[in-house]
């Protein structure tokens, strides 16, 4: 006959129990002779792979942007650095929502956008964006790819023209006062602009005291 066996009960309770963590060991400071150094190994390093494969660091970047010369105001590496720039003023904004400061959603969503247009930049190639630089501080100009004409009505036959584009026909940016010359228009904001008086905003009661007191 064999003897049954004897079902023990743990009765300590391990449902707390957590792996220990491993615990890095600190690293030892740097000092500047070692990170100039380290820079140059690492640089030298980068060039011996970029000379075995010339599309190396470039798998995040349009094929149209990688050959553009580095004074190129849209390189590639100027975008990276614009983008790491947003990123901080993006993270300082989203602290100053947090703080209740004024204006401070805003400027989160101008940082957001300008990042994703920057983004799809480097991702597409494409420039969508009114403005460019580090702090959106140069405006991108218009250059007409293929004229158009008046097709009808008193100028049929002419060329179309908008103010701030380059043409290739006139051979620079067709401005206002071109505009202006084309259509006549003479004077304009010449003359003073008349001061507009404001508005009392004090009661009739107090006014008509204050001419009695006079």
């Amino acid at each position: 006959m064999v003897a049954r066996r004897k079902r023990i009960v743990a009765e300590t309770d391990n449902s707390d129990w957590q792996a220990p963590k491993k615990r890095r060991k600190p690293r030892k400071p740097m000092s500047e002779e070692q990170r100039v150094a380290a820079a140059a190994r690492l640089e030298k390093a980068r060039e011996k792979r970029k000379a075995k494969d010339p599309d190396y660091g470039m798998s995040g970047i349009h094929e149209s942007l990688r050959n553009l010369p580095d004074v190129h105001p849209l390189h590639p590496k100027k975008v990276k650095l614009w983008i790491k720039s947003h990123k901080d003023l993006t993270s300082s904004a989203r602290s100053d929502v947090r703080r209740k400061v004024k204006g401070a959603l805003a400027q989160v969503g101008i940082h957001e956008g300008y990042l994703r247009n920057l983004q799809k930049y480097l991702r597409d190639g494409d420039w969508v964006d009114m403005f460019y630089g580090e702090h959106q501080q140069h405006q991108i100009g218009y250059r007409c790819i293929s004229q158009a004409y008046y097709w009808f009505g008193p100028k049929k036959g002419e060329p179309k023209f908008d103010v701030g584009t380059y043409y290739p026909l006139l051979g620079c940016v067709y401005t206002q006062e071109m505009f202006d010359e084309e259509e006549g228009i003479s004077n304009v904001g010449s003359g003073e602009r008349k001061r507009s008086r404001k508005r009392s905003t004090r009661t009739v009661a107090k006014d008509k005291k204050k001419s009695k007191a006079s």
